[in-house]
């Protein structure tokens, strides 16, 4: 890939798409606790990788309409919130995956009259992927639908990849009783190997606004190279974006 600026970047919370709101990304951090490790017969620290972490920080405009970032990041919900940071909109992005809980939301008004919100997103339990974003931004499904595949070919994996996947989604708008969304993987994009259900790969059924991380059982899962997103169920609309990393080595969590 050539370099790339930040220009039309999004950003998803909670089933939330507020990035005409955020003024900028200040950090999306993903640090290594270190655990000494000195023998007695060393001349110099030696350490062990501990517990990950992450933290995503960004400055949001005050904006109090419905589904604007002040009602969406105002309550500083105790339950965990979903943050998707997608560097672009198509499909085939970097997308930073974040599950954690949002603990500030800090105003600031400057004396040019600038009203602006500090806010931080620090991870619970799992860390945060830099994902593959699935789908051109937001989808819009009205039916049943195979979405078009990503190829996951990588120069350190050009087939499969044995060490599982994490996905995540978020559900906008959804019109209709109930709908599943899963991954489904093939060898060859489907030229002699049929697409076939990602093993422990459907999120759950979606019935609303929501969003999820769902990750496989097995951290040694093999996962082929081409994966697409399928929709069904009964609806008449559907707004969602998935993310999915296929990891290239064993899983931190």
């Amino acid at each position: 890939m050539a370099k790339q600026s930040g220009l039309g970047d999004q950003m998803y919370i909670a089933g939330v798409d507020l990035g005409a709101d955020i003024n900028s990304i200040s950090s999306l951090s993903t640090p290594r606790a270190t655990l000494p490790a000195t023998g007695i017969t060393m001349s110099g620290e030696a350490r062990m990788f501990g517990l990950r972490d992450a933290t995503g920080e960004f400055i949001a405009f005050f904006n109090d309409s419905a589904g604007g970032a002040h009602p969406t990041l105002k309550t500083l919900p105790t339950t965990d919130v979903h943050l998707m940071y997608v560097r672009g909109s198509t499909q085939g992005s970097e997308a930073f995956c974040l599950v954690g809980k949002e603990v500030d939301y800090a105003p600031t008004r400057g004396d040019d009259g600038a009203l602006t919100f500090s806010v931080n997103v620090s991870s619970s339990a799992f860390g945060a992927d830099w994902a593959t974003l699935m789908t051109n931004g937001k989808r819009t499904d009205t039916t049943a639908t195979n979405g078009t595949s990503v190829d996951f070919t990588t120069a350190a994996n050009p087939a499969s990849a044995a060490f599982g996947f994490q996905a995540y989604l978020q559900v906008f708008s959804f019109t209709g009783t109930s709908a599943t969304i899963k991954l489904q993987e093939s060898s060859d994009n489907a030229v002699g190997d049929p697409f076939a259900d990602v093993t422990g790969g459907a999120f759950t059924t979606v019935t609303g606004v929501t969003a999820e991380r769902i990750q496989s059982s097995s951290a040694t899962l093999s996962v082929e190279r081409y994966l697409r997103v399928v929709t069904s169920g009964t609806f008449s609309n559907l707004v969602f974006a998935v993310a999915v990393i296929r990891n290239d080595s064993l899983r931190a969590l």
